[in-house]
């Protein structure tokens, strides 16, 4: 036995080095992981072949796509361009001046392209998010895209993979990719049919003996592109929670876009990104696959957006420093909805300065717990944010939005959570859009979510008892990890 501990406290220190000046890991996590291995040596050795190491370098190259079946490379040149000449306020319109750091930092670290031909409609239901999802699939006649975290083997699951085989036995094309740990416990049957009438479905990093060490990066991207002229994104996955019909989780409060005009395409290629790695398909590059799945149309929208995409195959945060720089844009306001509130040091002091500087801050969690670690980890934030003025509300209910609005001008609304694993572990995805008109519309929302919630005052949250505090601050030596 002793030789054993002696082999494992070897190995963990060896752990420690490479975690210290080979991954160069962040300060808070290579501090978690040290007193893990350190005073919980076994568990240590255990855990961190699985959730502790980065993604291979080699594997960060298999996400790119050639560039001659990037459809939108010549509007980055040209942005690239007008983003760093004096020609720039030509380029935007006037509601977007404001905010042209904003624009032009999330293009300079994501490549992510700016236009304002986009009309988007809002889903703060799941009712309306899959009526409108179905017909949708219903009247697709080229092409259906589909990429969840999440696909429950429940009722809207069902009727969701019936009309995707429905769609496919009719000719149209369909792709299904979904997580393999999001969707641990679906079975593979339940899409036969689907997969006999001539769909494609495919598992992002499925789990095996040779790839376990993929089992902390995971797909929470929730994308659906029909006909390359429609796209879906936002919180909601595919499960019958999201319609409140969870036993625990109800209300289920959740925010999901249906988006039309140039930033589609955005979506598309990011789907195709995900879609040509995980099923290691050929990538289409001919003339009639590039004319389908990006296929010309004019759209009569005027919603200026931009489609960010952030995860462990890039360097940079990109999400996470979009959110930041929307947070020191603000002069008036800010609106935060989130499930997850885990911040790191630079967003958390990103709306520290923003709430001693006058800004009304504002950040709205669930008051149901889904995962009681994250739920205390959470709790034990509100210390560093309270004593700032910054306004804290637990929505009554389930509350899965991810949404930041900012003075009612810009909004980003997406798959990322605020928290650790959002900004650095996950595959995430988020919209910026720039409109008064709509960010007012979030505000009317967030506003709504107001009137079902309670305010935590920092009289209230002193009084929670010993035992409270003793979980918040094991949970939040975790936070890193979680």
């Amino acid at each position: 036995m002793s030789l054993f501990f002696g082999i494992v406290y070897l190995l963990n220190f060896i752990t420690i080095l490479t975690i210290l000046f080979v991954e160069r890991k962040k300060q808070s996590v290579a501090f978690t992981w040290i007193l893990i291995m350190t005073f919980l040596p076994v568990v240590g050795f255990i855990l961190y072949p699985f959730i502790g190491r980065n993604l291979r370098p080699n594997q960060k190259k298999l996400f790119k796509l050639k560039r001659k079946f990037d459809i939108l490379y010549k509007e980055r040149l040209q942005q690239k361009n007008l983003l760093s000449s004096e020609d720039t306020i030509s380029y935007l319109r006037e509601n977007s001046h404001c905010y042209e750091g904003i624009i032009s930092m999330n293009y300079k670290a994501g490549n992510s392209v700016y236009s304002e031909d986009n009309t988007v409609d809002i889903f703060t239901n799941g009712v309306d998010k899959f009526h409108s999802l179905l017909n949708d699939i219903e009247n697709a006649k080229e092409t259906i895209h589909m990429l969840y975290y999440i696909v429950n083997n429940d009722d809207i699951g069902c009727k969701v993979v019936s009309a995707l085989t429905k769609k496919a036995k009719e000719g149209v094309e369909v792709r299904l990719l979904y997580d393999h740990v999001g969707s641990i416990l679906t079975p593979q049957k339940m899409f036969k049919e689907l997969i006999k009438a001539g769909g494609n479905v495919c598992r992002f990093f499925p789990l095996s003996l040779g790839t376990y060490t993929r089992i902390n990066y995971r797909n929470h991207r929730k994308i659906v592109v029909i006909d390359g002229k429609i796209g879906y994104i936002g919180g909601m996955n595919i499960g019958d929670e999201y319609l409140g019909l969870h036993k625990y989780f109800t209300p289920w409060r959740d925010t999901h876009l249906r988006i039309t005009g140039t930033s589609v395409y955005a979506i598309q290629e990011r789907f195709l990104m995900d879609w040509y790695y995980a099923s290691n398909a050929k990538e289409d590059t001919d003339a009639a696959a590039l004319n389908k799945f990006f296929p010309p149309f004019q759209s009569h929208g005027n919603i200026g957006m931009q489609v960010l995409s952030s995860g462990p195959d890039v360097s940079g945060e990109q999400i996470k420093r979009g959110y930041i720089k929307m947070i020191t844009s603000a002069k008036e306001r800010i609106f935060i909805q989130t499930p997850y509130f885990i911040p790191d040091e630079s967003f958390l002091e990103a709306l520290q300065i923003a709430a001693l500087s006058g800004v009304d801050v504002r950040i709205m969690l669930p008051s149901i717990a889904d995962h009681i670690i994250v739920h205390y980890a959470t709790s034990s934030y509100l210390n560093d944010i309270l004593p700032y003025g910054i306004k804290v509300y637990f929505y009554n209910g389930f509350l899965h939005s991810k949404m930041i609005v900012i003075d009612g001008e810009v909004v980003s609304i997406g798959t990322a959570n605020m928290d650790i694993r959002s900004f650095s572990s996950n595959f995430e995805v988020n919209t910026f859009i720039y409109n008064t008109e709509f960010s007012n519309k979030c505000n009317a929302i967030y506003e709504n979510d107001m009137a079902s919630s309670k305010e935590i005052t920092k009289e209230s949250y002193a009084s929670r008892g010993r035992k409270v505090k003793i979980k918040e601050g094991l949970c939040r030596l975790l936070s890193p990890l979680l």
